[in-house]
């Protein structure tokens, strides 16, 4: 993963300076990289742009993947703020009114999304022109799909309206129909692998750690889901293999974001408790396994961050499987079926560590339920467990109808960097 890393960090730096002055324009061009006919030229022009988009997404204190967990975290209570002196990071924690459109994070994912996708774009739309090898290019569009989709779903599960393309003065979609937006992309790059199986000519050139084809099929089943098409979903779900891995890799030059950051100095933010910031009735047990891989108690802070977030190398799942059981869970319950909704529960709820391949397991009884409404109530609980800071939890609490009190803030503001260029950015969210 290192030789592609490296590679990517000027752009990095080009970006950063691009949100501050042009971002508003769309113009996600980076100043000192390869012309666009260069960049888009040959195969591996197409693959080196891949993969700058998942260091784009999963590098440093500006990716996705940092934004995303800090923002969810803060917003539902999982974490709090140690050291005020992080003004960004604290206007989160604060939420309601003190969250200003001006707030690094969120100029940052906003722009950061948006540079993603505008990338993915060139490369999805000049790959069959450029790459004659029908298996390579179902490769570089599978992967870059990946990418695009989790931007379009990330950007919908912090604003309520996202823009519908990447262009001058652009008009808006409903988080709603960004997800549905999200699943077409993945069903589009599906059906390109199913016509074409992938070379492993393509994967070799690309950064060790994800599951392709398993991560597409799990990510059209976390984004259908969101959207309230459950039997999509469901379909999708069913087709993800729970035993393999799928992962963001990181190295001695590019750390995991959270543990560089945040675990290892423990001077921006930290968990807040082994509650898990769930309300009384919904916390977890006390023989719960979760919470202590998830929560280390110690001394000075008596909590610390633990579960993916324990060295500078430690991967970060993109998916775990225990979010695609309870997605089954939640798809059954919403079509209201509590018998196979509960069984697919608690095979999350029984699960031991040794069972899961990243050690992730609640070893506790099964759940007894007999309503749906009861039902729905467990799989939220041992959503936000199973999942704890793995930046579902806000889409969660907003998708469960938890109470406004348990949050920070329901959605972001739109950034001035938009707003200020696009003249039909909607109307900021009271809360």
């Amino acid at each position: 993963m290192k030789r592609y890393i490296n590679k990517y960090n000027s752009s990095i730096m080009a970006a950063l300076l691009l949100f501050s002055v042009t971002s508003c324009k769309k113009d996600y061009t980076d100043p000192s990289g390869p012309s666009s006919d260069k960049a888009f030229s040959s195969p591996n022009a197409l693959t080196d742009v891949a993969v700058g988009l998942q260091n784009l997404y999963s590098a440093n204190r500006t990716s996705l993947v940092y934004t995303t967990i800090t923002a969810s975290s803060l917003l539902t209570g999982e974490t709090y703020v140690v050291n005020a002196g992080n003004t960004d990071e604290n206007q989160l924690g604060l939420g309601g009114v003190n969250v200003q459109n001006t707030n690094a994070i969120v100029t940052g994912m906003w722009t950061y999304a948006n540079k993603i996708i505008y990338d993915a774009n060139n490369v999805l739309n000049n790959t069959n022109a450029v790459v004659t090898d029908k298996t390579y290019a179902s490769g570089v569009i599978a992967y870059t799909s990946i990418f695009k989709a989790l931007a379009i779903g990330d950007m919908a599960m912090f604003w309520d309206h996202v823009p519908d393309t990447i262009g001058t003065n652009t008009t808006f979609i409903t988080s709603q129909a960004a997800y549905t937006k999200a699943v077409g992309i993945l069903n589009n790059a599906l059906a390109t692998v199913s016509a074409n199986a992938i070379s492993t000519s393509f994967t070799k050139n690309v950064p060790a750690g994800i599951d392709i084809v398993n991560t597409l099929y799990a990510l059209k089943a976390r984004y259908a889901l969101f959207a309230g098409d459950y039997a999509t979903a469901l379909d999708a779900a069913n087709s993800v293999t729970l035993t393999t891995t799928s992962t963001f890799n990181y190295n001695s030059l590019t750390t995991n974001p959270i543990f560089t950051l945040v675990a290892a100095t423990n001077n921006i933010y930290q968990v807040v408790d082994s509650a898990m910031s769930l309300p009384v009735g919904l916390q977890p047990d006390a023989a719960d396994k979760r919470e202590p891989f998830y929560v280390n108690i110690g001394t000075s802070p008596r909590f610390r961050i633990k579960g993916f977030y324990t060295s500078t190398t430690q991967a970060i799942p993109v998916f775990l499987p225990g979010e695609i059981t309870l997605i089954k869970a939640e798809c059954y319950a919403r079509m209201h079926d509590v018998t196979n909704g509960l069984i697919e529960l608690n095979k999350v709820v029984t699960k031991t560590a040794a069972s899961d391949p990243y050690g992730v397991g609640a070893a506790l009884p099964g759940v007894v339920v007999t309503t749906e409404a009861d039902l729905l109530l467990q799989i939220y609980k041992h959503r936000r467990i199973e999942l704890f800071m793995g930046g579902l939890a806000l889409e969660d609490e907003r998708r469960f109808e938890r109470p406004v009190a348990e949050r920070k803030r329901t959605y972001f503001p739109f950034p001035f960097v938009e707003r200020n260029g696009n003249t039909n950015t909607p109307v900021d969210p009271a809360y």
